[in-house]
């Protein structure tokens, strides 16, 4: 039964992954209490107590434009401590696994990023998780970095939950409709992690794996506007128009709604490498929202 350490099981990819890897063996699941990746000098003896077999990394500094004031704090999670925990997975032989961001790129390309391309990084949280990815790679671990964009869930705060909310409150709407990504649910980037985790330690134990960097995100592409009406309009028909009170969505630009931190106008990221090598397909974007809302709908 392969032994999994867990980090960060109260995030929403995190949440996800706990039941998404069950299945794989036994699941160590640690919130920040138990291993706080802001003391990096304490992560050895958590990692060496525990002796994993894969290390699955869902912790992170997420706070975007509080970045923009607390770098030193967003890289000494997102970096220091992601370089002592593959440090970590090199001495035990384990495999690591670990997410990153679009912010990594400058958002200047028209097209979707690959991982040929090089990172620009124009915030500091997108600085702090390149630090990460480099550290890791020069560990010498086994790793799997999977660079992830737009995410939601139905638990934590992301932007889904906040349209629904603010389309209860507000008339009216305005959405930036100047930064184009692919909406990515949570539960479809752990149901990959676990499918990708099970491929990769038979490839290890064949001989066979190669450590690499990988994009992971929904297919299609969408604006924050029209993410926002997707999820008003699937609200509606799931029945709850009575309490919906928006009725328009007012496109903006990315300079009509400063922000402490600037945002990439082109967060998509080309999933095509993780698909072929693994044999999987990602959901078009609106496909996995609407079954999210559902799922955050029904469970009031």
């Amino acid at each position: 039964m392969m032994k999994i350490l867990l980090l960060g099981k109260n995030g929403q990819i995190g949440w996800e992954l706990h039941r998404s890897l069950m299945p794989l063996g036994n699941i160590i699941a640690l919130d920040r209490k138990q291993c706080d990746l802001s003391c990096p000098e304490k992560i050895p003896d958590v990692v060496r107590a525990i002796q994993p077999e894969v290390i699955v990394n869902a912790a992170a500094y997420t706070a975007v434009d509080k970045a923009e004031v607390e770098e030193e704090l967003a890289t000494t999670i997102n970096g220091v401590s992601a370089c002592i925990l593959a440090e970590e997975a090199r001495k035990t032989n384990a495999l690591f696994i670990h997410y990153s961001t679009d912010y990594v790129f400058d958002g200047r390309k028209s097209e979707p990023y690959t991982e040929n391309d090089i990172p620009g990084p124009i915030n500091a949280y997108g600085r702090s998780k390149l630090v990460g990815e480099k550290s890791i790679m020069k560990s010498g671990c086994d790793y799997l970095i999977f660079r992830t964009t737009w995410v939601y869930a139905t638990r934590g705060n992301n932007f889904l939950k906040t349209v629904l909310r603010l389309s209860r409150e507000r008339e009216e709407l305005s959405v930036v409709a100047d930064q184009y990504g692919a909406p990515t649910w949570a539960r479809n980037i752990a149901d990959v992690t676990s499918h990708v985790i099970a491929a990769a330690q038979r490839d290890r134990r064949a001989g066979e794996f190669e450590s690499n960097i990988y994009h992971l995100s929904a297919s299609g592409k969408t604006t924050w506007r029209g993410f926002s009406s997707a999820i008003i309009e699937r609200a509606r028909l799931h029945g709850t128009a009575g309490s919906i009170i928006t009725q328009r969505v007012l496109p903006i630009t990315t300079e009509d709604y400063p922000l402490p931190a600037p945002r990439p106008k082109n967060s998509q990221l080309d999933s095509c490498s993780l698909m072929l090598h693994y044999g999987l397909t990602m959901p078009v974007w609106f496909e996995a929202m609407n079954l999210c809302i559902e799922e955050l709908l029904e469970s009031r």
